[in-house]
């Protein structure tokens, strides 16, 4: 074989542009000894003595048309990489697209890496959904009432969750309560205008107006419940709630014990019993009243009134503004108005039996059984809802007008009717100073009732 050899300078140095890239290139490799090999190739040597090196480079791939796999000829390696034009290197899953070579990934948004920060391979942690990401390595808390931006950089401030008057779980309440105060309105001008006649007064004209005002107040609390909660408002929920059953279950305890103590004076005695004017009936309604309002007093000066966030099932992307205080506290308060309606209950099961003439006793005594029922479904339901806030406000304000509700149509559906109807039976005889029923001249039923209304 006829072979020209030539003696080329060995390579004294690589080029700063290859060195700075960490790697000799072949087409800037110096070579020591170089020949023809007859064949129009050349061979060649390195100091060394390495020769270069001839390649094809073959992709190993499945064939479309025949499905199966083979190699396929897609570049040569000769003293530099040639790759064929046109072709595509087809990688593993039949993509064109160059996988990465890494030892681990970057991590992805809401993710922090878990390791040695001088280390080339981590694993990547997901932060937790109130999280956000401090740096690649931190997940911080967002503060309660915040929740992390979509980019899991930083936090934003929750909308705060209050009644929302457009929904259905303001409008039946207040629908409501508007038709109470309506109704309660046109029983008290019915009675200013015929507060001289003997059904009115024989209904105990001042303790009439106080039942009034207490249903007004009741009616009126639902719109105190449905505002945005603030400490000027909660303190007046606090307060008015207690304050309004208070005023209605005091006139209403006091006109069953009045009519309780009259008959059973009236079995023992000819003796009229005391306090039964109707002036010793107001001073006993507020004295009554009196307690539940130093109750209110001092429940709101060893608990403040302000605001709290909620959480509803433990949602923390979630927040409920709801008052500052607990809801065992908030049925504590109503321990008192409890007590009063039960005592009302006893004395309307204990003057059940007696004359026509008394028959109001009848109608307080339907009034407080309805009131029973309406609060022994009121706490299950209250207590048992405490994760739906609109459905827990829907259900107190609805039994807060209920309450009135019963206690208005019961006692006074009967005297309105007299009035506006039957006018002719408004008259001494027929009312409930009757003294058709009596002992006998003098009696304490007799005298009690003359004197009753004056």
């Amino acid at each position: 074989m006829d072979a020209k050899l030539s003696k080329k300078p060995e390579r004294d140095h690589v080029d700063e542009t290859v060195r700075a890239n960490g790697d000799v290139n072949a087409t800037n490799r110096r070579w020591s000894i170089s020949f023809s090999d007859g064949f129009g190739a050349e061979v060649e040597f390195d100091e060394r003595g390495d020769g270069s090196g001839r390649y094809d480079v073959l992709n190993y791939r499945r064939n479309r048309i025949t499905r199966q796999y083979e190699y396929v000829k897609v570049g040569q390696w000769n003293n530099g990489l040639k790759m064929d034009e046109g072709s595509v290197i087809r990688w593993a899953g039949g993509t064109a697209e160059v996988p990465r070579s890494e030892c681990s990934l970057p991590c992805g948004r809401g993710q922090v890496r878990h390791g040695d920060s001088h280390t080339c391979c981590w694993v990547c942690i997901t932060c937790q959904p109130w999280q956000y990401v401090k740096d690649e390595f931190t997940c911080i808390d967002c503060d309660v009432g915040w929740w992390p931006t979509d980019d899991k950089m930083g936090c934003f401030r929750l909308r705060e969750q209050y009644m929302d008057w457009a929904t259905a779980y303001a409008i039946l309440p207040v629908c409501l309560s508007l038709f109470g105060i309506g109704l309660t309105m046109v029983v008290m001008v019915t009675f200013l205008r015929h507060i001289d006649t003997p059904i009115v007064k024989a209904s105990g004209r001042e303790l009439s107006f106080m039942l009034l005002s207490g249903f007004l107040i009741c009616f009126a609390m639902t719109f105190v419940l449905l505002l945005k909660p603030g400490p000027v408002v909660c303190a007046f929920q606090r307060f008015g709630v207690g304050f309004g059953f208070s005023v209605t279950y005091s006139s209403l305890f006091t006109k069953t014990n009045r009519i309780s103590r009259i008959f059973d004076s009236a079995s023992r005695s000819a003796k009229r019993p005391p306090f039964i004017s109707p002036r010793s009936q107001v001073v006993i309604s507020l004295l009554l009243i009196a307690i539940q309002v130093i109750c209110n007093c001092i429940w709101l000066i060893l608990e403040p009134p302000g605001t709290r966030p909620f959480h509803p099932f433990g949602k923390r992307d979630e927040i409920v503004l709801k008052c500052r205080i607990r809801d065992q506290s908030f049925l504590i308060s109503l321990i008192y108005n409890m007590l009063l309606i039960i005592i009302c209950t006893v004395y309307a099961v204990k003057t059940r039996k007696i004359p026509e003439n008394f028959n109001e006793s009848k109608f307080i005594g339907f009034t407080m059984y309805t009131t029973c029922i309406i609060w022994l479904a009121f706490i299950p339901i209250y207590f048992g809802t405490l994760n739906s806030f609109q459905i827990q406000v829907t259900t107190l304000c609805v039994s807060i007008s209920l309450s009135a509700f019963v206690a208005l149509l019961c006692l006074f559906t009967p005297k309105m009717y007299i009035i506006v109807f039957q006018p002719e039976k408004n008259v001494r005889r027929l009312t409930m100073n009757s003294t058709t029923y009596k002992k006998g001249p003098g009696s304490s039923i007799d005298a009690s009732n003359s004197n009753h209304g004056k």
